[in-house]
C-alpha cells in the first residue's frame, strides 16, 4: 500500500501533465502513479445512476488504491473549462454513491474516502491575467466538488497557467516545483526521495 496516489488525467504520455505527475511521484518515495490512459475501462456511465455497471478489474484496483491512500494528487490540464474525458470518465465510473460518498437524510454530503489531504496540479493555456475573467471552473469541479466531496479533507491547488507561451525555463520551474511538492509530501508521509534529474516535456 502506498501512502500517496497520483492520478495522471492526460491521455498523452508525452505531455507536460504526465511529466509533472511522474516528477511528483518519483520525488515522493512511496507514491503509486496511476496513468488513467493506461486503464482498461469504459469511461461512460451508460446507465446513469439507475443501475450499477460492473467494475472492470483495473477500475476496481484503482478504487482500492484510492481508499488506501492517505494523500491523493490529481494532475490534469484544463480543457474547455473542464478536464479531459478520460479523467471525467474515471470520476463518473469510480466515484459512486455509498462507496466514495453518501448523503445524510438532510441531504448533506458525507465523504467516504479517508485521505487526510490532497493536491490538484492544474495546467491551462489561459494566461494568469485572463484567469479572473474566464474563471477556472475545473479547479472548483475537481478540488471542491469531487475531491473534498468524497472526503479528502484538505486539498491544495497549484496552477500552471499560460502553458502555450511558457518559456523552457518556466516549464522547467514547474517540473522542479512538482518534484519539491512530492519530496515535501514524502517527508510528511514518512518517506521522501531525492528529485530525479530534469527531463524535458512539452505541451500541456
Amino acid at each position: 500500500m502506498s501512502t500517496a496516489l497520483v492520478l495522471d488525467g492526460h491521455p498523452d504520455a508525452h505531455s507536460l501533465t504526465a511529466e509533472l505527475a511522474r516528477r511528483y511521484a518519483a520525488a515522493h518515495g512511496d507514491a503509486s502513479l496511476l496513468a488513467l490512459r493506461d486503464l482498461d475501462f469504459d469511461p461512460h456511465l451508460r446507465l446513469g445512476y439507475r443501475e450499477r455497471m460492473p467494475l472492470e478489474p483495473d477500475l476496481a484496483d484503482a478504487k482500492t488504491a484510492l481508499h488506501e491512500a492517505t494523500n491523493v494528487v490529481v494532475v490534469t490540464p484544463l480543457w474547455w473549462g473542464s478536464v479531459p474525458a478520460v479523467l471525467k470518465g474515471f470520476f463518473d465510473r469510480a466515484l459512486l454513491p455509498q462507496q466514495e460518498y453518501r448523503y445524510t437524510p438532510a441531504g448533506l454530503p458525507v465523504g467516504m474516502v479517508g485521505a487526510d489531504r490532497g493536491r490538484l496540479l492544474l495546467l491551462a493555456d489561459t494566461p494568469w491575467f485572463f484567469a479572473p475573467i474566464t474563471g477556472l471552473p475545473a479547479q472548483t469541479q475537481v478540488a471542491r466538488n469531487t475531491m473534498k466531496l468524497c472526503g479528502i479533507r484538505s486539498v491544495r491547488t497549484h496552477r500552471m497557467l499560460g502553458i502555450k507561451t511558457a518559456s523552457a525555463a518556466k516549464i522547467e520551474g514547474w517540473l522542479e516545483r512538482a518534484a519539491r511538492l512530492g519530496a515535501l509530501d514524502g517527508v510528511r508521509d514518512g518517506q521522501g526521495a531525492d528529485a530525479p534529474s530534469p527531463r524535458v516535456a512539452v505541451g500541456a
